[in-house]
């Protein structure tokens, strides 16, 4: 592939990334706008703490959007290995968000068991409300899925994590409806932990990664992957002081490998090309740098 063509897929890859962060944001403000105005008109709180939840899909959203517009820019003499690692951050900042919100309904849904106060107000709007939600977070939640596994995304990764949480909340919201209409006020908050637990524990091991990646960990599955790759060319003798580190969507990785000591200057220099592109071509957004040494 040539360095014009890749730099194409770069911002290609940008775009949609960008994109798809701005629907999720657009949808995020009508879903604000709209739990705002009926909980307004209704008088309902329930439906009011889903429009406060809601502000803070927003911004979760327009953190993400922020993060896939700058981490894609090319690297300057500040940031020699570009700026992907705004992603990173921007799904540890998600984490924190998403434990907020657990706590909160964590708060809310043992309060709520104590005191007994677990009647929710049922209205036909109440329906509306957490149904449209469901959809809306449905089709996004997709959207930013698919960019993200496409793209390498963990920031649009952080935010379909936290949209589909919202599918498990609202649905949680959507079953107390009903069995409040049939008197069962108390699973509405019983449920409520469940999802909190759940999401919790999905919460920690994104975190977990946006952190390894911040600190440069060395992923073992990554490793023995470029170590199999090695293997298979024909004329590494052995290799050692192999690095490998990520950046948002980008992978460096960088290697010493002997070489047979009598092969000429522009036969080590083909043979280092043939396992940068070997390499380039096992991770999506690979950069290699190769140093070759005498195997005496």
């Amino acid at each position: 592939m040539t360095e014009s063509a890749d730099i194409s897929g770069v911002v290609e890859a940008g775009r949609e990334k960008r994109q798809v962060a701005m629907f999720s944001v657009v949808a995020a403000v009508f879903l604000t706008g709209f739990k705002f105005l009926i909980g307004f008109l209704t008088g309902s709180l329930g439906i009011l703490s889903e429009a406060l939840h809601s502000a803070l899909d927003l911004v979760a959203a327009v953190i993400t959007w922020i993060s896939v517009s700058i981490s894609d820019k090319p690297a300057d003499k500040r940031h020699p290995f570009g700026h992907g690692k705004v992603e990173n951050f921007s799904a540890l900042a998600e984490t924190v968000l998403l434990v907020i919100t657990c706590g909160w309904i964590i708060y809310e849904g043992i309060s709520r068991l104590i005191s007994g106060n677990t009647e929710i107000e049922v209205t036909l709007w109440s329906y509306v409300v957490v149904v449209g939600s469901i959809l809306i977070d449905y089709t996004r939640s997709r959207a930013l899925s698919r960019a993200a596994k496409k793209h390498n995304s963990q920031a649009l990764e952080a935010d379909a994590l936290h949209f589909r949480t919202d599918i498990w909340s609202s649905s949680v919201v959507l079953l107390g409806l009903i069995c409040a209409q049939l008197g069962y006020h108390m699973a509405d908050a019983i449920a409520a932990l469940g999802v909190a637990l759940i999401v919790l524990s999905v919460s920690f091991r994104l975190g977990k990664r946006a952190v390894d990646v911040l600190l440069d960990s060395t992923d073992e599955q990554s490793m023995q992957k470029v170590e199999t790759v090695l293997r298979q060319i024909e004329g590494v003798r052995m290799w050692h002081d192999l690095r490998l580190r990520t950046s948002g969507p980008d992978t460096f990785i960088e290697v010493t490998v002997h070489l047979n000591s009598e092969l000429t200057l522009r036969q080590a220099h083909s043979l280092t090309d043939s396992i940068e592109q070997k390499l380039e071509q096992s991770f999506t957004r690979c950069h290699v740098h190769v140093h070759a040494e005498p195997d005496e």
